[in-house]
């Protein structure tokens, strides 16, 4: 009842958690800014890249020359990654020796501090891993900018993920969820994509299939 009138302050005591993999640091970097909520991520700092995955863009995946010379530049963006941290481990290595470490400890701190600087190589491609909490009045708030047709693609098909998640669960408080015209007019004015009934069928269908 408190949902559908609209008294949203209630629905902040509910939250959901997300898993979520196979998205890269640039949808880090967006996702962030929604600042109510709670964020674990994989860290590029401690976790040493041994299996290099990356996220390319569909609009690059259609183009055969495009996506030759994307992969290139990941395997290149690789490449360095894992000399510089060869070369800097090996230097933290041998000053940690010098100042009497024991062998295994001056191998795994040398590691450690040179992947802190290696890792400035990598590209926002590059695929990470979280642990993402918001309570339902941020969520609904998040589906309104990030299932708009004018979100980047890759945060929209996550938030459109995050929302078959959680509509099963509570119906009542996800039942206009979607983008802004989902339960209203489109707020973007001249930057509008024109195609408000097209994106409400679409949430309609979306939350059918659960």
């Amino acid at each position: 009842m408190l949902a559908r009138i609209g008294h949203q302050s209630p629905i902040e005591h509910a939250s959901f958690t997300f898993a979520i993999e196979g998205v890269s640091r640039s949808l880090l970097a967006q996702i962030t800014r929604h600042r109510l909520a709670s964020f674990s991520v994989q860290s590029q700092r401690y976790v040493k890249l041994k299996n290099f995955q990356y996220i390319t863009p569909p609009e690059i995946a259609r183009i055969p020359e495009a996506e030759k010379c994307y992969q290139e530049t990941m395997q290149n963006c690789l490449a360095a990654y894992e000399k510089l941290a060869e070369l800097l481990e090996n230097q933290h290595y041998t000053e940690f020796l010098a100042q009497g470490l024991p062998e295994k400890e001056a191998r795994s701190k040398a590691e450690k501090k040179a992947i802190e600087d290696a890792r400035f190589v990598l590209p926002n491609a590059s695929e990470t891993k979280m642990v993402v909490t918001m309570n339902a009045r941020e969520l609904l708030h998040f589906f309104k900018l990030r299932c708009c047709n004018r979100a980047q693609w890759e945060i929209r098909e996550l938030a459109k993920a995050m929302l078959r998640e959680v509509y099963p669960v509570s119906p009542a408080l996800f039942a206009k969820a979607g983008a802004s015209c989902c339960s209203g007019g489109c707020p973007e004015g001249k930057m509008t994509c024109g195609k408000c009934e097209e994106v409400r069928k679409e949430f309609e269908n979306l939350k059918k299939l659960r």
